[in-house]
């Protein structure tokens, strides 16, 4: 415990370029993660969704999103709190890069149809410590809330 308080103040050697993008993707995911299980209740829905935005977005194989998603909920139940996933974020991600990453995260709360009030809380908690401006926090949710109105799913 001591252990991993200390490693959260403590500046990290450069890793490996393969090693930083896991460490990136796995930020990714376990903000994702947090997202679906934010309401207490984690749909299969909002897993396959995270998938499909994981393999899609990062490129990845289903055995490797496969693996990431457990190691990313592994990290979730570990996280002390957001502050280790966001500094990721922050540290590499371009401002196009974290409203991607909003946007991903409305995706997985809007795919059960209801978006609760811890999720839409978390987004926005999010959305503050990575520094995407409200507007695009507000576009983003607005969007993705069209992307799966059920006007748009009969069309």
């Amino acid at each position: 415990m001591i252990q991993a308080l200390k490693s959260l103040f403590e500046n990290p050697a450069r890793d490996c370029p393969e090693s930083e993008s896991r460490g990136l993707n796995l930020a990714a995911a376990a903000l994702l993660v947090e997202t679906a299980r934010a309401n207490f209740h984690q749909d299969d829905v909002e897993i396959q969704k995270m998938m499909e935005l994981l393999a899609s977005s990062l490129k990845l194989g289903k055995a490797e999103v496969e693996d990431l998603m457990v190691a990313a909920e592994k990290r979730v139940e570990d996280a002390i709190s957001l502050y280790e996933f966001t500094r990721v974020i922050n540290d590499h991600y371009s401002a196009e890069q974290k409203l991607r990453l909003v946007r991903a995260m409305w995706t997985v709360a809007y795919a059960d149809g209801n978006v609760d009030k811890y999720e839409e809380h978390l987004i926005r908690q999010v959305s503050e410590l990575i520094y995407v401006p409200h507007s695009d926090y507000i576009h983003s949710k607005l969007s993705v809330r069209e992307e799966f109105s059920p006007a748009r799913a009969l069309s």
